[in-house]
């Protein structure tokens, strides 16, 4: 036999040495980032829910986590937890879709456009469209829903700026947008709060082209922020709580995906800044048969979170050398100044009405 391009290909280019050998919990050479970071490189995470597991693994780790709208000072743990600080690295609450991450990037770049976000109240208490579940009671005042948007969309330009790798998790294709504005909502209005209107919200179940695009323009605003910064993109392997297509579920989570799925491996093949981590792949190929998820065969198990990080922290790639302190400090005290100044947290489970919160 001649030789062809397969030849020389390693054992990890191959189903029977990579996969059917190994099993699952053998697998190698799964992730290798593009970049060598600083040893104390600070990582800012937002996404779908499972992104959390990475806020969470980064500080397990010892790596620097930019928490950039931290809890006030004389918070306890318990009821920081129960006003959804700490959760991301500015407290956006869940991020889904690529329509709502740009957005979010707008909000960091312009701080006025928070006056064009939606409010909604219901007796007597006000929450933002994008975060009804933030405060357990609502805000008391429209101006004071307002106030709390506008201070999130600092801290999110600040985690951006301050961050050497920015990590998005992406969720969803699916979701709600206002029909004028084109606005899109956290969830579909009237979930938890706001009132279902069809001919004011429209659903929208975004394709390749709508979600490659919405993406551009997040990690373009992005850079502007921050023209160091590195953008890592997963995506989650929790499948829809709930579908608003004709489709049965299973398809439109397969088809959500995989839409997500190619968007990232496209955006990380066009920029040296963009790469991917398969988290996805980790947790939801056909080889895992299922053994990752618990019983109502959606929430990831713990076994399979820990895997998912053993391989995401195997394959980065951190140099000795750290940070300038200077550098470091000045990111700190800033972080401090503008703060001063001014279990995971799933929502789209509620669109399940036989779910619990």
């Amino acid at each position: 036999m001649s030789d062809t391009p397969y030849s020389a290909q390693p054992p990890q280019a191959f189903w029977r040495t990579a996969v059917a050998d190994p099993g699952c919990w053998g697998y190698e050479g799964l992730f290798r980032s593009k970049w060598k970071l600083p040893a104390n490189a600070g990582f800012a995470t937002y996404g779908s829910c499972f992104a959390q597991h990475i806020s969470r693994a980064v500080q397990a780790n010892g790596k620097p986590w930019i928490n950039a709208e931290p809890a006030p000072a004389s918070a306890s743990p318990a009821l920081a937890k129960r006003y959804n600080y700490g959760v991301y690295s500015a407290r956006t609450a869940n991020i889904y879709t690529a329509r709502m991450l740009a957005l979010w990037v707008a909000l960091a770049q312009d701080g006025a456009l928070c006056d064009t976000i939606e409010i909604w109240e219901d007796a007597g208490r006000f929450r933002d469209s994008l975060r009804p579940t933030l405060e357990p009671e609502g805000f008391a005042s429209r101006a004071e829903c307002l106030e709390m948007l506008r201070s999130t969309a600092r801290a999110f330009a600040r985690s951006a700026k301050q961050a050497q790798v920015f990590v998005f998790t992406m969720g969803l294709t699916e979701g709600f947008a206002h029909a004028t504005t084109g606005q899109p909502y956290a969830l579909c209005p009237g979930t938890v709060a706001g009132r279902y209107d069809p001919t004011e919200h429209h659903f929208v179940n975004d394709g390749y082209p709508a979600v490659l695009k919405s993406m551009k323009k997040a990690i373009r605003g992005l850079r502007s922020l921050n023209p160091a910064l590195k953008i890592l993109l997963t995506v989650s392997p929790v499948p829809l709580t709930a579908t608003a297509t004709s489709d049965h579920v299973l398809l439109a989570t397969q088809y959500s995906k995989s839409v997500l799925r190619a968007v990232a491996t496209d955006l990380a093949a066009s920029a040296p800044f963009i790469d991917y981590f398969p988290s996805y792949e980790i947790i939801a190929a056909p080889p895992t048969r299922g053994q990752f998820f618990e019983p109502n065969l959606r929430s990831v198990a713990p076994e399979g979170v820990a895997l998912v990080m053993r391989h995401f922290f195997a394959g980065m790639r951190f140099t000795k050398k750290p940070l300038a302190a200077q550098d470091e400090s000045a990111q700190d005290a800033a972080i401090r100044a503008e703060a001063a100044a001014e279990d995971l947290a799933c929502e789209d489970i509620l669109l399940d009405p036989e779910a619990k919160p």
